[in-house]
């Protein structure tokens, strides 16, 4: 198995994250190429992709930003496809993800889960994430 950062826009990615994002939410999002350039191009985010024979097996996201305090960095949008789950694909690109962060010089690198997803929860954990007390607030402008 290869996790590869996507540098430049592709049809299969496209369909990849397409395909992926139910298995991540029910929110009924299908990206366009034009919002998948937009995410491949920023340079605030790496989008990575576990392939193996030229086939993609699951996909995570590195945000990362600069803030006075340091540069910080989010995984998120880490999915897996159902039939590749168990076999340490997301370990693999958390590790990726990990490594990354810490070359561009990271004090912290976070992620965020339900706590219904056991065996993420469980995978965060072996992985040394410590799950921090804090109260997290979500603020939707297109409801005010």
């Amino acid at each position: 198995m290869e996790i590869k950062q996507i540098n430049s826009y592709h049809p299969e990615i496209l369909e990849l994250t397409n395909s992926l994002l139910p298995q991540l939410t029910k929110s009924g999002i299908n990206l366009s190429g034009e919002e998948l350039v937009k995410i491949i191009e920023a340079k605030c985010t790496k989008l990575f992709v576990a392939t193996e024979n030229g086939k993609y097996y699951g996909m995570l996201t590195l945000a990362t930003y600069r803030i006075p305090t340091g540069i910080k960095a989010w995984i998120e949008d880490l999915v897996v496809d159902t039939e590749a789950r168990s076999k340490g694909i997301a370990q693999l690109l958390i590790r990726h993800a990990l490594a990354t962060a810490k070359g561009l010089g990271a004090k912290a690198v976070m992620l965020t889960s339900r706590p219904s997803r056991l065996a993420a929860n469980k995978l965060y954990k072996k992985l040394e994430f410590e799950l921090k007390e804090t109260n997290v607030y979500s603020f939707n402008p297109g409801n005010s």
